[in-house]
């Protein structure tokens, strides 16, 4: 099974335990994702996430609709949480998402690793459609994030 590895952080002017506070809010994923892929929420296992929690949602991909299904795999608040696919269109899909304190704000890095379904057929023919494809969502992301946490201006 081929992967793909995807590495990005971004300094955030907002203090740790307010952007881990956001991030572990499964509806502000909604506000970081591109319109296009229609998110909804559908439920989560448990009120707040912690280790186990499951969260369904459904998306869009290309106009077509599907469900996913992630489960928090490992919960250290307020430094990291990894969540992985359960259900979903990936073959594989875990996304570490770790939080620093650094320089009055939050260093925040993720790490997502995913491999298409159909094997290396399935990487030959749209392996490179989804890595773009993330790779923009990512790049949304970066700046809905800016958004919601802008740099604060001392005057």
């Amino acid at each position: 099974m081929k992967t793909h590895t995807i590495h990005r952080q971004q300094w955030i002017s907002a203090p740790l335990e307010k952007v881990f506070s956001f991030f572990c809010e499964a509806h502000n994923l909604d506000r970081i994702t591109p319109p296009e892929l229609r998110f909804n929420l559908l439920g989560q296992s448990h009120l707040e996430l912690r280790a186990g929690t499951l969260i369904d949602y459904e998306l869009a991909w290309h106009g077509l609709q599907m469900r996913w299904r992630s489960r928090i795999e490992e919960w250290r608040p307020p430094a990291l949480f990894i969540d992985v696919q359960l259900k979903g269109p990936y073959r594989f899909w875990r996304h570490t998402h770790s939080f620093e304190a650094r320089n009055g704000g939050t260093l925040m890095r993720d790490t997502v690793e995913f491999a298409v379904p159909f094997g290396a057929l399935g990487d030959l023919c749209v392996g490179w459609l989804v890595q773009r494809d993330v790779d923009r969502i990512f790049d949304y992301r970066a700046q809905q994030i800016s958004l919601l946490f802008p740099a604060e201006h001392i005057a």
